[in-house]
């Protein structure tokens, strides 16, 4: 078995991502959380299945890249070059800002200021590959946040040379060699960055083209992979991020035509090595340092949080951020970085920082990484919810101080209440719009429409918005305890509402019926009729015939739901009536398709449509 050693590493590997990340999401701590558990557990610290971490940072390292290639694949240049100046503004205010305060501190408490510098430097420093797993994770890439964070993240790739050619530098004193050699390397640098950007611009599609054209699509895999492989080696070579380089690699292919092929080909090697980054990070901390230097090690943990998230939140409020994203915002970005262990071991080797030093800020660092997960979970569950509650903007407040007449109310303006209000507005029907995202006011505001921020549960603000002479509540709200509690609220002060609602299912539609609401749509069942109906034709029913189907399978559903409604609290005949009626359903279409067929009528089952054919156009249904 001596020869099948090499196994022992990916199955260790494996075996603990399978364990701790489902357990720890199973405890609501997050996926990257569980990485960094099971590299603890399985490094020299614990078990010490897995020794040398270092290596393993190494290899594992190209998660980072392939992931940052991926985000270049989302920004088309002319967009990245809208983004320059969060990028160099607000990314040079985070990491000037952050090193020049944690500086200043390690200097006035005695610190030499060569050691503060490089500290400092290497704890300024975010996690590139924590903050943008979280954005993927939770779908925030796209917010104010979101972008912010990325504008941070670029600046300090970009700034990765000039920080590493600093460290000669002060080690040696500044004499001019190392002078003359940082300004080779700052060429060498500028180089290899001219050479991708006009080598993607006019090799890069057609050389994608032709392994297309291969019709292989192992070897398209390959040569995505050789892309980014490639360019990152490349900014290696002359000091700079590879991760910067796969982020130039990936913009310039942004408004390509294999922009999904590439994004399709290289996500699952992105997510399997990021997740062994985070257990190579959790790997590598030293849990000798943490048992003889706590107080050392929790104190530059705590000044790290701290000076960094002054810094954070106070570029939050100029940029502006909304408020509810600053403590997605300055959690992921007061956290230390893998660039951080990169600083640390170069300033070792140049003599700048002893081992024992090195160790300790390393392991700073990776507590913060640690910690991360935890307080996003703090802030989802406490923070968030307080602000939304007793912080959150209420300009909308004020303009409904004067009681409103409009005969109808819609409780809550997202993508269901606004296609109500459309038409409404067109048939010149007036309604008081409430609406308690507040974001949301102020995107629907863009588009003309005038919604009030509010709560619509609040009694005294249904009473201001004229609930007690309205003839018609428009029940749009996304939460269903929330649409429940107002149906409630409604039913008990204002009787004379007609309550119109939206189920999003059909325990949310019981629920609305136990409280003698009537009117009820489900949310998705038109639009899945639809989509059914479309089908139906693709399958060479007539478009009448189609409609006609789609029509009477929703009458007999809405019959069997209000059939259904007297039993929906025993699940045992819930469920056998609904077989049955399924089975009557689809007995009695049975029996149309047969005599049909006794007919002559060969119907869509014998005479599939010719795929050639263009449809003829249709008006939108």
């Amino acid at each position: 078995m001596e020869h099948h050693s090499w196994l022992n590493a990916p199955l260790v590997y494996l075996g603990a991502a399978v364990v701790a990340v489902p357990l720890a999401r199973f405890l609501g701590l997050g996926s990257i959380l569980g990485y960094l558990a099971a590299g603890i557990v399985i490094g020299p610290g614990v078990l010490g299945w897995v020794s040398d971490a270092g290596a393993i940072l190494e290899f594992a390292e190209f998660g980072v890249v392939l992931m940052m290639f991926l985000v270049g694949l989302e920004l088309e240049p002319r967009r990245l070059w809208a983004m320059r100046r969060p990028i160099f503004v607000w990314g040079n205010v985070q990491l000037l800002g952050s090193a020049a305060l944690m500086c200043l501190a390690a200097v006035a408490l005695g610190v030499p200021w060569r050691v503060a510098l490089m500290a400092s430097i290497g704890l300024a420093m975010s996690s590139t590959a924590v903050a943008m797993a979280v954005l993927g994770e939770r779908n925030l890439a796209p917010t104010s946040a979101g972008q912010g964070i990325l504008s941070v993240a670029l600046l300090q790739d970009i700034a990765a040379i000039p920080l590493l050619a600093l460290i000669p530098l002060l080690a040696m004193g500044g004499d001019s060699h190392p002078q003359g050699s940082a300004w080779l390397s700052a060429a060498k640098a500028v180089g290899v960055i001219a050479a991708i950007v006009l080598g993607g611009r006019l090799l890069l599609r057609p050389a994608l083209r032709w392994i297309a054209c291969s019709k292989t699509p192992e070897i398209f895999t390959a040569a995505a992979l050789l892309l980014v492989v490639a360019t990152a080696s490349l900014m290696q070579a002359v000091g700079l991020s590879m991760a910067l380089g796969a982020f130039l690699a990936g913009v310039l292919l942004a408004e390509s035509e294999y922009r999904h092929e590439l994004e399709t080909d290289i996500e699952p090697f992105k997510g399997l090595l990021l997740g062994l980054f985070f257990i190579a990070v959790g790997m590598g901390l030293d849990l000798n340092v943490l048992r003889e230097q706590p107080l050392l090690i929790a104190a530059l943990l705590t000044g790290l949080l701290l000076i960094k998230a002054v810094v954070l939140l106070l570029m939050a409020r100029w940029m502006p951020l909304p408020l509810m994203e600053r403590p997605v915002f300055v959690i992921l970005l007061a956290q230390g970085g893998e660039f951080g262990f990169v600083v640390f071991q170069t300033a070792t080797q140049a003599g700048i920082l002893s081992p024992g030093q090195s160790s300790t800020l390393v392991a700073a660092v990776a507590l913060s990484l640690l910690c991360t997960p935890a307080l996003l979970l703090i802030s989802q569950r406490w923070v968030e919810p307080w602000l939304a509650k007793h912080c959150a903007p209420k300009p909308a407040l004020k303009e409904i101080d004067q009681a409103q007449d409009a005969p109808i109310i819609i409780a809550g303006f997202g993508r269901y209440g606004q296609i109500v209000g459309r038409l409404l507005y067109a048939k010149g029907l007036p309604a008081t719009v409430l609406e308690h995202d507040s974001e949301m006011i102020e995107t629907v505001r863009k588009f003309g429409w005038q919604p009030f921020y509010g709560d619509a549960t609040r009694l005294d603000l249904l009473r201001t918005a004229g609930a007690a002479k309205a003839r018609v509540l428009v029940l749009a709200i996304d939460d269903v305890a929330q649409s429940l509690q107002l149906a409630a609220l409604a039913r008990e002060h204002f009787p004379q509402l007609q309550i119109v609602a939206r189920a999003r299912n059909v325990q949310h539609y019981y629920g609305l019926r136990d409280l003698g609401v009537s009117l009820i749509e489900r949310e998705t069942l038109d639009a899945a009729l639809a989509s059914a109906s479309s089908v139906l034709e693709l399958m060479g029913l007539s478009p009448a015939d189609a409609r006609d189907s789609a029509q009477r399978f929703r009458r007999h559903n809405v019959a069997q739901l209000e059939e259904l409604y007297p039993h929906h609290h025993d699940q045992a005949q819930l469920i056998a009536m609904t077989k049955q009626g399924r089975q009557q359903l689809e007995e009695q279409f049975a029996q149309e398709r047969e005599m049909a067929l006794q007919q002559g009528d060969k119907g869509w089952i014998a005479q599939p449509p010719v795929q050639a054919q263009e449809p003829e156009p249709t008006l939108p249904r």
